[in-house]
């Protein structure tokens, strides 16, 4: 099974009812085939081996803004003070991010492009790239590495897909049988198609030299990439 090069529904303009449905079916899929339990337990780990208080954390390609808020009710209970900007290029996945995360004054949304982020060298402590880089070619994620490596002080936090057969069939039948929005069933399952595998992680990550990176399998059928920054060092 090769990396497919074909774009996402998502990746093209749409219809504006058809992307907020999609991007419903989005929040579901993260929070119940773990997205967020991926995105907490590395930012747990980094939080709690640098015994941190504090932090700041920016989530490049936010979406509808779920995860921010996930990690913000986690600092919350367990006394940390945490400072979230969400960055995405979608005008109304920013609109629909405004609304999820009303009443979370620790996340600050921003519309603009996760390829030049207007943000100042070193800016957060650490960069969260979650469910994005499927999305860019082999050069395009190396790339946005050093992009991002450049703006976190300690590490970027990478959470994905792992392509394989078993992940591809089975997000292909499961969302044909929980929705008939046509943006999901695509996506979806091509989504599996263009992710990597873990040695192509690993290769990516290796290939952008921006830190030690340290890469392992999650379930079902994800990549937690952890890169600890030279600078941080």
């Amino acid at each position: 099974m090769r990396r497919s090069t074909e774009p996402e529904m998502m990746d093209l303009p749409q219809p504006r009812e058809l992307l907020m449905g999609d991007l419903r079916n989005l929040r579901l899929i993260n929070r119940y085939l773990g997205s967020y339990r991926n995105v907490l337990c590395g930012l747990a780990r980094l939080v709690n081996e640098a015994k941190m208080r504090n932090f700041t954390l920016l989530d490049v390609g936010t979406a509808s803004g779920d995860i921010p808020k996930v990690i913000v009710v986690w600092a919350r209970s367990h006394g940390i003070t945490v400072r979230v900007s969400a960055l995405d290029r979608d005008q109304v996945s920013v609109e629909q991010a405004a609304k999820q995360t009303e009443g979370y004054d620790e996340i600050s949304l921003l519309r603009g492009d996760a390829m030049a982020p207007p943000f100042a060298r070193a800016s957060f402590d650490f960069v969260l790239v979650s469910q994005l880089l499927h999305h860019f070619s082999d050069d395009q994620i190396v790339a946005g590495l050093r992009i991002w490596a450049r703006l976190a002080r300690r590490a970027i936090i990478i959470s994905d897909l792992v392509r394989h057969p078993l992940a591809y069939h089975g997000i292909r039948l499961l969302t044909k049988s929980l929705t008939r929005n046509p943006m999901t069933r695509t996506d979806a399952p091509r989504s599996v198609q263009r992710a990597c595998t873990i040695a192509e992680w690993r290769d990516l990550f290796r290939r952008a030299d921006v830190g030690n990176a340290h890469v392992e399998q999650a379930m079902p059928f994800r990549v937690l990439g952890l890169i600890s920054l030279r600078q941080a060092s």
